[in-house]
């Protein structure tokens, strides 16, 4: 369980906690967005076109595109709305494209970032159009690249949309990658649904303390919502039109929070999942693995002896593993609030940059998928390097 950041904005503390602001367009950027906060007065006088922030450029050599599509899984009722019928899932699927035509992607729609707000900022004095004009890289429509790609599945922590882990999924796109980041219903801040519209929370997410077993029991289902969806984008029926871009024998995952438990849980039970990733988040409960498994958190949370999910976990562990944690990081460092907390100016003082922050992410996740998936081996994940002397690695 992860202790917020701030009591006041953050409603649920089983997420990270979200601080969100604005910086002057004419001087944010992708290297830039951690600028001196704007006053209030500013942000509120200012044009609100005048008013971006930007995510960090993805670094690999290929455009990205990306599609959303809509899965129904008609065999089964979901697990928390019953009466709602059957279980539903919301995918941003990213790919590298040929060319940057196209229009860019929305990171959100207003109604998403409205409810997100109320969620996780509340009191919050800020837009829903400022978080749902979040400056993304990915394009619809773009023209895919040819051949086959390995796929890349990204599960969010719980109360928090798949939105963000776009930094991630766009930087794997640009790498070569196919990534099917995933919205499970009633299980976000808020997932639009067509035809049934905006869905809320609804397991355990209002409460401080879930019972015993709540945790993972939404991981349990959230293995199956995995199953159905590598189902449905490599089957021989596919719903994705550009299927035939994913390479089916070359499939990984990596979630953050309560989506990297379910990532160590779905490689026990899909045996098509050959390479996992846990960022920041407690393992529900521990897990049996033989397949590669990175383990990548906070200093703060998960030195061994702190996270005892990690520990139990480590010694279970008999593929190729890894145990990494930042310093200066918290629960958010993973994700794409690293960037807005820091825009907000609600960042420790010695927080590592949200630049830095989410670079490491990006490296130790594109290294390791690079090795298990592409074999492709990479000096990073060999031990401590002193261009990155934030990253400690763990044998205990």
């Amino acid at each position: 369980m992860k202790t917020p950041l701030s009591p006041r904005l953050l409603a649920v503390p089983l997420t990270a906690c979200l601080t969100l602001t604005a910086t002057p367009c004419a001087t944010a950027s992708a290297s830039a967005v951690s600028a001196t906060r704007p006053s209030p007065a500013a942000l509120g006088t200012a044009s609100p076109a005048a008013l971006r922030l930007e995510l960090p450029r993805p670094t690999g050599p290929d455009p990205v595109g990306r599609d959303t599509l809509y899965l129904v899984d008609k065999s089964r009722k979901d697990p928390w709305v019953p009466k709602s019928g059957p279980r539903r899932l919301m995918l941003s699927m990213y790919y590298p494209a040929r060319s940057a035509a196209g229009d860019p992607a929305l990171y959100m729609t207003p109604e998403e970032a409205a409810s997100l707000l109320r969620r996780k900022a509340p009191g919050a004095d800020l837009s829903a159009e400022l978080i749902s004009g979040i400056r993304t890289h990915a394009r619809t429509g773009a023209p895919p690249e040819n051949g086959r790609h390995p796929l890349v599945v990204l599960s969010p922590g719980l109360g928090l949309p798949r939105a963000s882990l776009t930094f991630l999924a766009e930087d794997l796109a640009s790498r070569g990658y196919v990534v099917a980041a995933v919205d499970h219903a009633y299980e976000s801040s808020g997932t639009t649904f067509p035809g049934v519209g905006l869905l809320t929370c609804a397991p355990l997410c209002d409460q401080p303390k879930p019972p015993e077993g709540g945790l993972a029991t939404i991981t349990k289902n959230r293995t199956t919502d995995i199953s159905f969806v590598l189902d449905r984008l490599t089957g021989r029926h596919p719903a994705w039109n550009h299927a035939n871009l994913i390479n089916p024998r070359r499939i990984g995952m990596a979630g953050h929070s309560l989506g990297g438990d379910a990532s160590a849980a779905t490689i026990t039970v899909d045996k098509r999942v050959r390479a996992g990733i846990n960022l920041d988040g407690t393992l529900h409960p521990a897990v049996t693995l033989d397949r590669p498994f990175l383990l990548l958190g906070s200093q703060a949370d998960h030195i061994p002896g702190k996270d005892d999910t990690w520990d139990d976990s480590w010694l279970r562990m008999s593929g190729w593993k890894r145990w990494l944690t930042v310093a200066h990081t918290n629960h958010a460092s993973f994700t794409d609030l690293a960037v807005v907390q820091k825009a907000a100016g609600m960042s420790a003082p010695d927080a590592l940059s949200p630049q830095r922050s989410l670079e490491i992410t990006r490296s130790y996740v594109g290294a390791f998928f690079d090795l298990h998936l592409k074999g492709r081996k990479h000096p990073l994940l060999d031990g401590p390097s002193p261009a990155n002397p934030e990253v400690a690695f763990h044998t205990p």
